[in-house]
């Protein structure tokens, strides 16, 4: 039995979440839903004395320095002030302004605040899509104070990110070291720097609680390997760094699981791989070239996803996957003469893998294919008349 229609170019999520529900927001109104966790273990801990002053347990990494005259009094201290002191002139403040119509013909005027990062001494800030989406006027403010327009460079709303340029000189410009997301843990040490309600380049820390989350864009798309973090994070935390112990960016925070709006402890980052991905193509073309399959549109049914149409000539088609046929007949009622349209779907594929990963939505489809390059090959599992065969499709380039 179909479940519902969805094309594959702009997929409608379809969450169902069982038992209690956290609302979670992003800045600009965003929110989805997560379920509440159950039970618990409770951990006697050992005390912890502190280390005396000027005593570090361990060294700190060499690009991460102290302020003159500061001594410690833990190792925790120290990593703490050395990552502010190292990083916090590279995290501004962006503030934005929207017109949205009312009634009679009058608009009212909205100011946004969010967070970000400079990656370069080009001038290149990064953020969140839903920090400045839709806005008429974008204003970065450095750690100095100083205040420059910013221009959009390009946005990737799937993915939630976004990239600016400002026109500042490089010797106040502080890029931020980009770390690896590909080895994090749960339990390791996080800090985040951020806007919260407009205090400027405020720093919470945590612990990475959980990874490999999934949450919803705006454009109602599954982001994936979401690092989940329990640091402080509050509306207008959104676009900044989140940074390891020795001051790498290793995410972007971007939302919270909340009942009342503020923090409540379930904080989510994109993390930096993702970004490492996307950001170099919004640079450089504004838009991020994804590949594509060549199929329009599929149904989710219980066991795999049917194929009603295809791009002609694209990919699919020319790999030999069959989808739903189209059938036009002219029928005669009284004086006129009508075209009569059916579908069958009876000789269309049902694709129930990619590259060996089971797939049950049409975006567990997309997810692999984005993670692909035009040109590379996926190998599609698909049924046909009752039986399971392959068929290779070699990607091609789309938006």
């Amino acid at each position: 039995m179909f479940r519902k229609s969805i094309a594959a170019g702009g997929i409608l999520g379809l969450g169902v979440v069982l038992g209690w529900l956290f609302q979670a927001r992003m800045d600009g109104n965003f929110a989805f839903g997560f379920p509440q966790q159950r039970g618990g273990v409770t951990t006697t801990l050992a005390p912890v004395v502190p280390a005396p002053a000027g005593e570090m347990v361990v060294g700190l990494p060499p690009q991460l320095q102290l302020p003159e005259g500061f001594i410690p009094s833990t190792n925790d201290e120290a990593v703490h002030v050395a990552v502010y002191e190292t990083v916090n002139r590279g995290v501004v403040n962006i503030s934005t302004r929207a017109v949205r119509p009312e009634a009679f013909l009058m608009v009212a005027e909205i100011e946004g605040n969010g967070s970000g990062s400079i990656i370069d001494q080009q001038g290149h800030v990064l953020t969140n899509y839903h920090v400045i989406e839709g806005a008429r006027d974008i204003n970065v403010t450095l750690f100095n104070g100083e205040s420059y327009a910013g221009e959009l460079v390009g946005q990737d709303p799937d993915n939630d990110i976004a990239v600016l340029k400002i026109s500042a000189p490089p010797e106040v410009l502080f890029p931020i070291a980009w770390g690896d997301s590909s080895n994090l843990r749960v339990g390791q040490h996080i800090i985040a720097i951020g806007n919260p309600f407009g205090l400027e380049r405020t720093m919470s820390t945590g612990i990475i609680s959980s990874l490999n989350r999934q949450i919803t864009s705006k454009t109602r798309r599954q982001i994936r390997s979401i690092i989940q973090i329990d640091a402080a994070l509050n509306q207008g935390n959104s676009g900044g760094p989140l940074l390891n112990a020795r001051g790498e960016l290793i995410g972007m925070n971007t939302a919270i699981a909340t009942r009342s709006g503020d923090n409540a402890g379930i904080g989510f980052a994109i993390p930096v791989n993702t970004m490492s991905r996307v950001v170099p193509q919004l640079i450089a073309t504004g838009r991020v070239a994804r590949p594509t399959i060549g199929i329009l549109q599929v149904f989710e049914t219980e066991k795999g996803l049917l194929i009603v149409n295809m791009t002609p000539g694209g990919p699919a088609e020319q790999a030999g996957l069959q989808g739903s046929r189209v059938d036009r007949r002219r029928i005669r009622r009284g004086f006129g003469v009508f075209e009569q349209e059916t579908v069958d779907h009876s000789q269309a594929d049902l694709i129930v893998a990619i590259d060996g990963q089971k797939v049950e939505r049409a975006d567990d489809l997309l997810s692999v294919i984005e993670t692909k390059k035009a040109g590379e090959q996926v190998m599609l599992t698909v049924l046909r008349g009752g039986r399971s065969i392959q068929l290779p499709v070699t990607l091609g380039s789309g938006e």
